[in-house]
């Protein structure tokens, strides 16, 4: 009787060590996972400042903005 309740013991410790092994992973992913939510969320306030700068760069009358013409753009020596 008592080789059972030792292999039982033995079964349910092994079951105990796998579950904490399984959760410190799940633990580390998790964390990996925040950390790139954290990241993500800083470039998406970054790009959502840049957007808003570009706005402020666009006319406000209606007027396409005025690309520059080829000959715009000559080096000094010219």
């Amino acid at each position: 009787m008592e080789n059972t309740a030792t292999r039982h013991t033995d079964s349910t410790d092994q079951r105990l060590t796998d579950l904490e092994i399984k959760s410190s992973f799940t633990e580390d992913t998790l964390e990996q996972l925040n950390q790139v939510v954290i990241r993500q969320q800083h470039e998406i306030e970054w790009l959502l400042r840049e957007v808003k700068q570009l706005r402020l760069q666009i006319p406000h009358d209606g007027a396409a903005p005025r690309l520059a013409a080829a000959g715009d753009d000559l080096p000094p020596h010219y």
